[in-house]
């Protein structure tokens, strides 16, 4: 057995401590960190928080070479145990990482647990050392009987696939169809309501068991949900058995007050998203990720499935257990639709592609991202959509049913593109590659108005806000003004100069401190001359003032410059029609309620 004991070194430098013991090594073992954790699709180099590594054999310490970023060989006699002991700066925020100070720990696997080569299919013992008074410890990690802080795994990739929360937290726990869940809450605020988020918390975990397994048993025996509070922040990693989430404290449920905050709606989504996990990306998955190359990009054309159809579902199994009505909902679709309609990358990127590119793309985005990429979350859930309700009107079957036999059909195993086709068309019984092909593989929009519409939902495109028709987003400040963030591909403001970090000054003379003020100073169809702050210099530029300019309203950066749009688009909202056709309304209740 493979044995790593982690411990605090100083929690005031943000250190830990790990020992690696190995029975019997290799006469040149190499050992090596993950450069990436699965979920996250970027290689962020863990091995940069890793100092003071040493190894020896009983009392006599060995050399050890370091091959690369993230490997080193140790040069063992004999086959006594070497023991390696290095240390992990942990003090990384966000879930994918390692993270310690006085008054609180966590770690994933991937960013402290060396792994050992050729060894990896061996059992993992997980020894946590001694904590603060105090400090509780939460993992979905098998803890051994009679043991304190001791835990094992069944080989390396199950050790690191399951994250350790540290510290004085508060805990809860429910039961969801006879499967026992925890879910523990750092940095919440004394008025935090922690028996709502239970109960909605379970609500939400027996929707998903029943859509997947119906009265069956699921894949996981125990699961834990791992939340930190925070001032500001959003974001959640799955795990095969527990989640990591973290989420401005003040979106949290407070007592007594009962009413349902956008904020908490928003966190109840990320739950649900990151559970449908458990089934979609962490037992089925792409063929490319079995098994998981920790030591380099692994790349897949597939996300716009694992990610995008989960963001289909989670906040459509919000409705259907009963947390949001169907206008909460259609809003929230609307809001999806007008991400994807107003980003001009869509034109430019498949999500197929999308999700190759990811590794550079996605979370590495910058000013031009709008333009040149779409985000797979959320157009993949718009094909998810498209080919629900596609599937819904022709009478052929539903995507739920499709998710399902997917699962029976790969035995919750790895698929291909090709699996999933083949398993759409036999629920549908006719032949979808076509379509799909195009809605995965191309960049023409959606067919989702005329599809939406048969289900009795209209579709209304708002007053587009002056950021939107002249194509800028803005960012705006009582301390710095409004300074451009993004200029949109074949805008007003893009043919006139503007650029990304350019301040706005002055329009006709005229001191700027918001950008919608613009819209009083010049008529439709003239020229203004604008004077912007780029890199300390004052530059003037004229721009051509859109038709339509002068009749936009809006917030400018609050709403229409924050969020972007293709320029001239406003934001789309849904509602369902107030006398739709008898069958567009049971088509839409069978759709809505699964």
């Amino acid at each position: 057995m493979i044995t790593h004991h982690i411990e605090i070194e100083d929690a005031h430098a943000h250190l830990f401590r790990v020992t690696l013991s190995v029975a019997q090594p290799a006469a040149h073992q190499r050992l090596r960190l993950p450069v990436w954790i699965p979920g996250s699709y970027l290689v962020r180099e863990f091995a940069r928080h890793v100092s003071a590594l040493t190894a020896k054999q009983g009392n006599r310490e060995l050399p050890v070479r370091q091959l690369d970023k993230a490997a080193w060989q140790v040069e063992c006699t004999g086959r006594a145990a070497l023991v390696v002991s290095y240390l992990v700066y942990a003090f990384d925020t966000s879930v994918r990482a390692a993270f310690l100070n006085a008054q609180r720990g966590f770690f994933n696997g991937t960013s402290v647990f060396l792994r050992v080569e050729g060894r990896e299919a061996e059992p993992q013992r997980m020894e946590l050392g001694t904590l603060p008074k105090g400090w509780q410890v939460a993992t979905a990690m098998r803890a051994v009987a009679d043991a304190t802080r001791i835990y094992e795994a069944a080989d390396y990739d199950e050790l690191v696939d399951h994250p350790v929360e540290l510290g004085t937290f508060w805990r809860g726990q429910f039961n969801a169809q006879g499967v026992p869940h925890e879910f523990v809450v750092a940095g919440a605020l004394p008025d935090f309501d922690g028996d709502r988020l239970l109960a909605d918390a379970k609500r939400i975990c027996e929707a998903e068991i029943r859509f997947w397994h119906g009265g069956k048993k699921p894949p996981q025996s125990r699961y834990v949900f791992m939340l930190n509070a925070v001032d500001d922040g959003y974001g959640g990693l799955e795990h095969r058995d527990s989640t990591a989430l973290i989420a401005a404290r003040r979106e949290l449920p407070q007592r007594g007050k009962p009413e349902l905050s956008d904020g908490y709606v928003v966190l109840l989504g990320l739950i649900s998203h990151e559970y449908f996990h458990t089934w979609n990306v962490k037992r089925l998955k792409p063929h490319e990720f079995e098994p998981y190359d920790y030591t380099q990009e692994n790349y897949t054309e597939l996300l716009w499935f694992f990610e995008g159809f989960t963001s289909y579902y989670d906040d459509l199994l919000l409705l259907r257990a009963g947390l949001i009505d169907e206008a909460r909902y259609l809003g929230l679709l609307g809001k999806a639709l007008s991400g994807v309609l107003a980003t001009p990358g869509r034109k430019v990127q498949s999500v197929a592609q999308a999700s190759f590119d990811s590794w550079v793309k996605y979370y590495r985005s910058d000013e031009n991202s709008p333009n040149a990429t779409i985000s797979y979350y959320t157009k993949g859930s718009l094909v998810a959509l498209a080919l629900d309700l596609s599937s819904r009107a022709a009478g052929s079957g539903s995507l739920d049913e499709v998710m399902r036999l997917l699962w029976q059909r790969s035995g919750g195993g790895p698929i291909s593109e090709a699996d999933i086709v083949q398993t759409v068309e036999r629920v549908a019984g006719r032949s979808i590659a076509a379509e799909l092909q195009a809605w995965v593989h191309g960049t023409d929009d959606l067919p989702l108005q005329p599809l939406l519409l048969r289900f009795g939902i209209g579709w209304t495109v708002q007053a587009a806000t002056l950021a939107q028709r002249l194509g800028l987003r803005v960012s705006e400040s009582a301390l710095t003004g409004a300074r451009v963030t993004h200029v949109l591909r074949g805008g007003a403001a893009e043919r006139a100069g503007f650029a990304a970090g350019d301040e706005l000054l002055a329009l006709d003379g005229w001191r700027l401190r918001r950008l919608d003020d613009a819209q009083r100073l010049i008529a439709a169809g003239q020229r203004g001359k604008w004077w912007v702050s780029r890199d300390q210099r004052v530059v003037e530029l004229t721009m051509a003032w859109p038709a339509d300019a002068a009749a936009g309203s809006g917030t400018g950066a609050g709403t229409g410059a924050g969020t972007g749009a293709v320029p001239g688009a406003g934001a789309i909202t849904l509602a369902a029609e107030a006398k739709p056709a008898r069958a567009a309304i049971a088509l839409r209740k069978a759709w809505l309620t699964g």
